[in-house]
This record gives C-alpha cells, structure tokens and sequence, in this order.
C-alpha cells in the first residue's frame, strides 16, 4: 500500500488545545493501517515488556531515566495526534545501557533512548531532536503501516534478538531463532523507509520548534555523530537512513516556522545529567547479546520497575552479575514421571509431560519445558518447536536431509565452542518424514562455577506444503539420559493435522 495523505488535524489539535499553530509547511501524514489504535497500543505494550528482557533498561529511579521521561513531556505536550485517529498516544520513555548511538520508538508509543545516544548529545536540543524524530514516527504510525504493507498483523512475527531471545534465552536453541531460522528474523517493522525518515525529521523539526527548543537542534545531531564515528558509523544512521538533501530540506522547514524568542539549546540540568551519562556505564553491543547483565539488579525487569535482582524460574535464585545463569535441575524435578497430555495446534499435535508447562509465541513457536527448566537465563531443559518455510520446498527425502544438516551447520558456525555429535539421521514419525541430529554446545547453566555443556537434539518434520516443522530437544548433557525416552516419546507421537 501508499502512504496517502489525510486531512490535516491541525485545526482539531487548536481546538482541543485552543493554541496558535507552530507547524511549518509539512503535514502529517499516514497511511491505510490494518491495525486499531487498541491493537498498536496492545501488541507495542508486549514488544516493550521483552525488551526489557532483552536489553538493559535502566531503572525507573535512575536520575537518566528521570530526565529522559520530563524531557520527553515536554515534547509530548507539543505533539499532534495522529491522522485520521485523533489518537494522543500514552508516550513513556526509557534509556537503555548500550553504547550503540541510537534510538527507537515501539507502535503505540514506548520509546528507548540508548545511553550512547545521550552522551553523544553535546546539547539539550540535539538529544530533545532524536526524541521529537521517535516521537514523530508513532505519530505517524510508521511501524504498524510497515506492517500493514507486509500484511503482517502480529509484531511479534520478527523480533530477531528482542523476540526470540525472550523465549529461548542465550542458549543454542535461543541462537537457533535468533539466527533467523525460527521466530526470529529482523527488526523489519522499525526499519523505516527513507520517506518515513523525511517524514520524521520534517515533524521532528516542528515538534522541536512548538516545544520552544531551537529547531536545528535535529540536523545538529545528524552532523555531531558523522563528525565523532563518520558517516554509517552510528547504529543511527543505519536503522534512520539519510534520504537525501537531510540538512538541505531539514532547514528549508525551519525557515518557514515561527521564530522563538530565546529557544533553547541547552540547560543546566542537561549538562548535569550529560556528566553523568559519560560516567555510566555502558554496555557494547556484544555485552548486551551475551546476557551477563541480567543477574547484577543494576537494571529494571519490566516497563515501570526500578533495579532488581531478577531470579531464575523455578525459585532459583540470580547468580553473580558476572553469570547469567542458573543451577541445574534434581532429576525429581524434571517431571518425567506421571501421566502425559495433549499439545494441538493448527500445525501439529503432540504429547508431552503434563508436568511441563507451555509457551506459545505469537508466530505459532511453541516451548515446552519443566518448571525452572527455562527463564530470562534462557533453555536450559525442554523442547522447542517451530514451523519455517526453507528458500527451496521440502519435495523428497533427499532435500529433507539437505535442509536438516544445512540447519545444523548454521547452528554451528554462529555458536562458538559447537559442535555435531552425530551424522543426519534420516527416521519416520507417523506418515510423516523426518530426520535428527545431535549437536553439543553450552548451557546456560553452571554448576560449582563452571558452565555444563549442553545436548541439542534437532528433529526435523517435512510437511505436505513442503515447509519444515522442526523440534529442538535441549538437556544438560549429564541430564540427557534421563530426558532421552521422554524427548523420543514426544518425538514419536508428533502428527500433522
């Protein structure tokens, strides 16, 4: 679908707020949206509570935070509603541990501000100009009508490390979908197109303005990170692409706004907090992927929580900020033992312990796990099963293995310590063909201080649309043995509708 342009809500915005209009010549705009203003504020409200999981927010006590949330108020307050909506968003703000210069707003109007970006500010303005541009794309809806477009209604469908990992943790299997084999595949719906980035910087730069900050604030910004990392060298620029003529068009929309007296550039409590910015610490990207964050209670587990320890599932207490993992599991308490029940979904159906419990993703990915066997420390004990469509239709049993083993590989060179245990093994379940493969790696689980390796059986399931149903079994390896007929039993009475 276009974007088409809809009426401008400027003179309903003066009415409710009985001001004089500050917006230069652009008009928001948005497009034909398949979503409800309920469900954008729904299914943003969940993608919010797992970046929490995947990211290291800082606290809602924190002074940063503190700031960013009446700093982003302001700029609030000076926003229009939505096109064709009339919707004033329930804006909240967050700041995110990470050293990546960046920024970016969630549907519904949860925006995340990475400490790298703030310290990169050198003025109130320039960081006010990245909140205004992430402030500017809920407004205009930008990331449900990216959806929209790809005829997707679930945001969960792609949340690469942000979705999958919330499932699956940093385990191989968590690797597994995060790679893009399973749940995970890209942030596709914050990837803004370059008329999305115009767009976002013309109201950007109006918003600035009627929130009485200087507005080339903005373009500041844009040419301060260039000069410090170099063009592309800021996780900014990538995931906000230059349309072209930035700075040219970006000025050509200020000189048509109402001048300020005095707008700010900057403050006392900015340069305060900035200071304190710089000596926060910061996590690199590779320290936010491995997790080790999560057990030191310097970050808050959920949207409005202050620093906490977070435990592992099952009472397990967090270890050391050092370890972001759990102890292992007593036989006894894996729930091997006792009656069985049914897992139906429209892709398949299967039994497993009626101990265990369930998780279903949005995208149909389903875990099935002992109580304490998985959590925000990732799978340590239990089955995944997902559905993909491979790049070439499973037709034979040929290409079944093909994929499989593919698969595997891929599995293994993104995995560092990985290896395979066995050859592809070509079995039938049912009717149905299938195929398996043991690879070995490392558990998230510890014991006397030092990591457990872990098995991972992979279970593949050609399907009659030609698609692959895949399991993956996971157990510490000293526990395999005893999960071994309970992962076979599952396995075995897996069937297709």
């Amino acid at each position: 679908m276009r974007n088409i342009a809809l009426r401008n809500l400027l003179a309903i915005g003066l009415l409710a707020l009985g001001t004089q209009s500050a917006w230069g010549r652009f008009e928001p705009v948005t497009c034909k949206n398949a979503f409800t203003v309920e469900q954008e504020i729904s299914e943003g409200n969940k993608v919010a509570a797992q970046v929490y999981q995947q990211m290291p927010v800082l606290p809602e006590n924190s002074p940063i935070t503190r700031y960013v949330q009446q700093l982003g108020a302001r700029l609030v307050a000076s926003a229009p509603p939505s096109p064709g909506t009339n919707e004033r968003w329930p804006y909240n703000f967050h700041v995110v541990a990470s050293s990546d210069i960046n920024a970016f707003a969630l549907p519904g109007g949860s925006i995340f501000v990475n400490l790298g970006t703030i310290q990169a500010a050198d003025t109130e303005a320039q960081l006010a100009g990245v909140m205004a541009h992430e402030i500017s794309h809920v407004v205009m809806r930008h990331s449900t009508c990216n959806l929209s477009k790809q005829q997707k209604r679930g945001l969960l469908y792609g949340l690469g490390a942000i979705g999958s990992a919330v499932l699956l943790g940093d385990s191989a299997a968590g690797q597994l979908a995060q790679r893009g084999i399973g749940i995970g595949q890209s942030l596709d719906f914050l990837h803004m197109s370059r008329d999305d980035e115009k767009q976002a910087d013309l109201l950007g730069v109006n918003i600035l303005n009627d929130a009485g900050y200087d507005p080339r604030g903005l373009p500041q910004f844009f040419e301060t990170i260039q000069a410090k990392v170099g063009p592309g060298g800021a996780q900014f620029l990538s995931d906000h692409p230059n349309p072209g003529n930035r700075t040219e068009y970006v000025n050509a929309e200020i000189s048509t706004l109402p001048q300020r007296p005095n707008p700010t550039v900057t403050t006392a409590e900015f340069k305060r907090i900035h200071t304190q910015a710089l000596a926060q610490k910061a996590l690199s990207p590779k320290d936010v992927q491995e997790g080790r964050w999560r057990g030191s209670g310097n970050y808050a587990n959920g949207p409005g929580s202050n620093g906490a320890i977070i435990p592992a599932s099952g009472g397990a207490g967090a270890n050391s900020a050092s370890t972001a993992s759990a102890a292992p599991l007593s036989i006894s308490d894996l729930g091997l033992d006792g009656p069985t029940t049914t897992f139906q979904s429209q892709a398949f159906t299967l039994r497993y312990p009626a101990k265990w419990r369930q998780q279903v993703d949005s995208n149909g990915t389903v875990l099935l796990s002992p109580t304490g066997g998985s959590g925000q420390f990732g799978i340590a004990y239990g089955a995944l099963i997902s559905t993909v469509r491979p790049k070439q239709p499973i037709s034979d049993r040929a290409s079944l293995l093909q994929v499989t083993a593919a698969l595997a590989q891929r599995l293994i060179s993104q995995n560092e310590g990985m290896g395979q245990l066995s050859d592809v093994t070509p079995i039938d379940v049912g009717d149905t063909p299938a195929a398996a493969v043991d690879l070995q790696g490392h558990s998230p689980l510890q014991q006397g201080g030092a990591p457990l390796y872990e098995r991972d059986r992979i279970v593949t399931f050609a399907r009659s649309d030609g698609n692959l149903t895949y399991m993956v079994c996971v157990s510490p390896e000293r526990d395999f043995t005893a999960m071994k007929p309970t992962f076979d039993a599952m396995v075995r009475s897996f069937r297709q509708p």
